[in-house]
This record gives C-alpha cells, sequence and structure tokens, in this order.
C-alpha cells in the first residue's frame, strides 16, 4: 500500500495505550492520517487479516498475548471540534470530555453527561455510552464510518439502532465523525452542572486509578455494584487486580496486574454474583487479543 500516509508500527506496544496499563502488542499498530487514508488502507487490506479498533484504551482489556492482524488507532486527523448552531460536529478521536467542554464554552446544553464518559466519541459511539441519565443516542444526529472495504458511510440516529451499551452498527465500521444535537443555555449554569458530574465522579468513583470504568452492564432493574457488592467481592483481589472498595463495579491494577489477573477477577466475580443472586452479569469491558 504505496500511498498510505499514517504511521505503521510492527509489534507494538499496546500497554502504555490502555488505562489499565497492561496488555501484549499489536502485530501491526496504523494510525491513520485521516479518512481517506483510513479509507485507502481498509480498501486494500486482505479480508482474512484480523482487523482491531481501539480508542482511548479506557474501557479495555488486552490481554498478554498481543492482538494479531492489523489494530487501528485514531488519532490527530479525527480530533477536529465544529460548532453549526446548536450542533457539535466531531471527530471520532475527541475525548467525550471535550466535547462537553467545547458545548459549554458556546452555551450549547444538553451535552454535560459527556464530561462523565471516560473515553472518545468513537467508543461513546460504539458502545452508546452513557452517564448521569442520558446516552449517545439521546443526543446523536448522524455518525460517518468506514467499512471493511474502504466505503463510507453517513448513518442517521435509526440507522445505529441503539440499545443500552449497545450500537447496532455492522461490527466492521470504523466511526471517524459525529454530529451531537443540543440546545442554548447559559455558559455559567452548563458549567456548574459539569462541575457537579466531575464532584459526583471524584467522590464515588477511582478515577485516579489504573481503572477501566465500569466494568459490567447493569441488568434490567438492578444495579452491577449492588450485586458485586451483596456476593461479598468488594476489594477482592487477585494478584494486584482489585475489585475497587470505593465503587466494586470498577476493577483496579493496583500497580504490577497482568491482563489475566484482571480478567480473571472480572470472571471470579461473574461467577460468585451468579451463586449468590442468579444474576449473570455481562461484561461492559472489551477484551481483545489472545491469552500469553
Amino acid at each position: 500500500m504505496p500511498a498510505l500516509r499514517g504511521r505503521l508500527l510492527a509489534n507494538q506496544s499496546l500497554a502504555e495505550l490502555t488505562w489499565f496499563r497492561v496488555g501484549g502488542p499489536a502485530q501491526v499498530l496504523f494510525m491513520p492520517e485521516d479518512e481517506q487514508d483510513l479509507a485507502y488502507l481498509l480498501g486494500n487490506l486482505p479480508g482474512e487479516i484480523p482487523l482491531t479498533v481501539i480508542g482511548l484504551g479506557s474501557n479495555l482489556i488486552v490481554r498478554e498475548g498481543g492482538v494479531p492482524g492489523v489494530v487501528v488507532r485514531l488519532g490527530r486527523g479525527f480530533a477536529d471540534i465544529a460548532i453549526e448552531g446548536v450542533d457539535v460536529r466531531v471527530g471520532a478521536a475527541v475525548p467525550d470530555v471535550k466535547v462537553a467542554r467545547a458545548a459549554q464554552e458556546v452555551g450549547i446544553a444538553g451535552l454535560e453527561f459527556l464530561r462523565g464518559i471516560p473515553g472518545a466519541v468513537g467508543g461513546a459511539l460504539r458502545m452508546n455510552g452513557g452517564a448521569y441519565g442520558r446516552e449517545t443516542k439521546d443526543v446523536l444526529v448522524e455518525a460517518r464510518a468506514v467499512d471493511r472495504h474502504g466505503s463510507v458511510h453517513v448513518l442517521r440516529n435509526a440507522d445505529m439502532h441503539c440499545a443500552y451499551r449497545h450500537c447496532g452498527a455492522p461490527e466492521d465500521f470504523i466511526f471517524t465523525q459525529a454530529v451531537f444535537h443540543g440546545e442554548r443555555g447559559d455558559p455559567a449554569a452548563i458549567a456548574a452542572a459539569m462541575d457537579k458530574i466531575t464532584e459526583s465522579r471524584e467522590a464515588t468513583q477511582p478515577i485516579k486509578s489504573r481503572t477501566g470504568g465500569s466494568t459490567f452492564k447493569n441488568p434490567p432493574g438492578r444495579k452491577a455494584w449492588q450485586l458485586i457488592d451483596a456476593a461479598g467481592c468488594r476489594g477482592l483481589r487477585i494478584g494486584d487486580a482489585q475489585v475497587s472498595p470505593m465503587h466494586c463495579n470498577f476493577l483496579i491494577n493496583l500497580g504490577n496486574a497482568t491482563a489475566a489477573d484482571i480478567e480473571t477477577l472480572g470472571e471470579t466475580v461473574r461467577r460468585r454474583v451468579e451463586e449468590n443472586s442468579g444474576v449473570e452479569l455481562e461484561w461492559e469491558i472489551k477484551r481483545i487479543g489472545v491469552a500469553a
């Protein structure tokens, strides 16, 4: 692919790209220059080569054996923010908190909840990320994506088929951009609402630890953290992986945990919760790669 313009790295460690700071290498890591560069790669990549997409690594466990094939990570070429009336057009690599801030600065309300989602826009689209009573689908106008053959698609909100922590767009779509819709508001009031979210997160979540955010989805009508607590898992450790004593739907790396430690801890929690309550928790954190 002589026309590739982005960075292409072989056997590149992914551990430092994840919030847990664990995991093996990507066989090939590609950081495209822009959407056209990404489409060129996808249009020329043989179908038998595995393809994986990662974002800011906030909601991710990379196993120690690494990730075969090509791992795509969007960067500066997907970091633009444009204000269009009460709409905000953003690249998929923009952190959710930056979207909230950009909206606040120009008096666009309704996007404050994005302050509470760790990660970037691409991940919020793929998982219908949400926090503090709102979800990505509540403010999404449209999203752009490139498919496995290099074709670009524009999906309206209804085309995404979103549900709780789920997006029904084809799995091989790589999101490149989104448009979010807000409403006119007072910048000071919006800032105050965002500060309230920040204070709540700092008081209730181990956000200064090496963590991956919420580990399990909330079962219908239940709270995952309450089920985990009731199963006696608060503070449970395997190696340096621990169920956070502050919020037991968060797993944390105390320093030297491996991906296997964290994943094994999560599976232990799932087993104990099912034994205690009959509820089978579903992972919210994505796990990729092969075991060592």
